[in-house]
């Protein structure tokens, strides 16, 4: 029984992990009086996956040749607590690497028969300060100890090191500039009518909106696509309540841009 039960939290939190729970205050549905058609929310990456994993591998080619590098070059003596040092080396460099071409946005998306609405937020990451300053204290306690068990003292250059590196991280995470960086709200509505294309990228499993604004910048006309994020199997589903409500809109195979 207890288990299940703990699997079924996992499960939970995997699931909280990969879909936001509710829309935050800032953000209100315009048509929330109406019945809701199909609605759903999602965490994506919206920008192009290709490139942000092609440069995660390239960094983390370098950051593995920079460790392996400074493995055989540096002055420590060989063994267990030298191997631990650049492997623990490695992880604070790349973690970051990660988290910088793995970021996901919050989306949420309810379509009812007055039209479409799309919200779109991401809000600063609250644990990630108190896992950092986690991870800085276990740094610490474990190069200590392994440095007492080991009687080397170089591992003492470690525990001030790697735990300082940490918290220098955490300094700069907790700065207001880039609380703002990482802290944004959007809301956009759309009636059926405005819509003037509907682009369907089966590869992806992506279906695209297409619009029509007005630039004010360029002072012209512009269109663009708003990509319906959503779980492959649900593919389906949002194609047809689209081709539904828009049978007269051009319907086009093409690449839907992620951004």
């Amino acid at each position: 029984m207890k288990v299940s039960e703990g699997l079924s939290r996992v499960k939970s939190l995997l699931g909280n992990w990969a879909t936001p729970r509710e829309l935050p205050s800032q953000l209100t549905w315009k048509y929330a009086h109406e019945p809701e058609l199909l609605g759903w929310r999602i965490k994506a990456r919206n920008y192009n996956t290709t490139i942000a994993n092609g440069l995660l591998v390239v960094m983390l080619s370098i950051v593995f040749g920079l460790a392996l590098y400074q493995y055989f070059t540096s002055v420590f003596e060989p063994g267990f607590s030298k191997i631990l040092i650049y492997v623990l080396f490695f992880f604070f460099i790349s973690t970051p690497a990660v988290c910088m071409t793995h970021q996901r946005m919050n989306f949420a998306y309810r379509f009812t028969a007055s039209g479409a609405e799309f919200c779109k937020w991401k809000v600063f990451p609250e644990w990630t300060l108190t896992f950092l300053k986690g991870l800085a204290a276990f740094t610490a306690i474990a190069f200590m100890c392994m440095a007492s068990a080991y009687n080397d003292p170089a591992l003492l250059i470690g525990a001030i090191g790697g735990s300082g590196s940490v918290m220098l991280t955490h300094a700069s995470m907790n700065s207001a500039r880039y609380r703002d960086l990482h802290t944004d709200f959007h809301h956009h509505t759309y009636e059926w009518s405005r819509f003037t294309e509907v682009a369907i990228d089966r590869k992806q499993k992506l279906v695209g909106l297409e619009f029509a604004w007005y630039n004010d910048y360029l002072n012209k006309h512009s269109r663009s696509t708003f990509p319906l994020f959503a779980k492959r199997k649900a593919f389906e589903s949002i194609l047809e309540l689209v081709e539904q409500h828009l049978p007269n809109v051009p319907r086009v195979d093409r690449h839907v841009d992620r951004g």
